[in-house]
């Protein structure tokens, strides 16, 4: 079983930074696709940003673009998401996934396998 874990959550001011950690339990197929997700109380868990390992490849949503970016170190099955510039929206439970090589919608969630618990974001005003 493929456990995901996340790390780097915590409680920033508006214009801050965080860099959130993804490590896998397992070594990552070469291609697979890795995501970040964030969720609100009521509301439906979104995809923010995507890649592909060993890929160069990207994929976020149009919220954040500009300010976060995904990126990955395959010998440590680890991916990143650097989020810069935070806004108050930015606020929520942040999840990584993996999903398969083939997967065909990098930010629509119902494509991915493998979750991990979340880490909690919170961004004041």
């Amino acid at each position: 079983q493929v456990q995901l874990m996340e790390s780097g959550g915590g409680s920033v001011q508006a214009g801050g930074s965080l860099r959130l950690s993804c490590v896998v339990s397992e070594n990552t197929v070469s291609g697979a696709c890795m995501g970040w997700f964030r969720q609100t109380p009521g509301k439906e868990r979104q995809g923010v940003a995507a890649i592909y390992m060993g890929s160069v490849t990207d994929y976020y949503a149009d919220s954040v673009k500009g300010r976060f970016t995904i990126s990955q170190d395959e010998a440590k099955n680890t991916v990143y998401l650097q989020m810069d510039g935070l806004k108050p929206e930015d606020t929520a439970i942040y999840y990584c996934a993996a999903g398969p090589v083939d997967l065909v919608a990098p930010l629509d969630l119902s494509e991915y396998r493998y979750w991990g618990q979340g880490t909690q974001v919170t961004v004041s005003s």
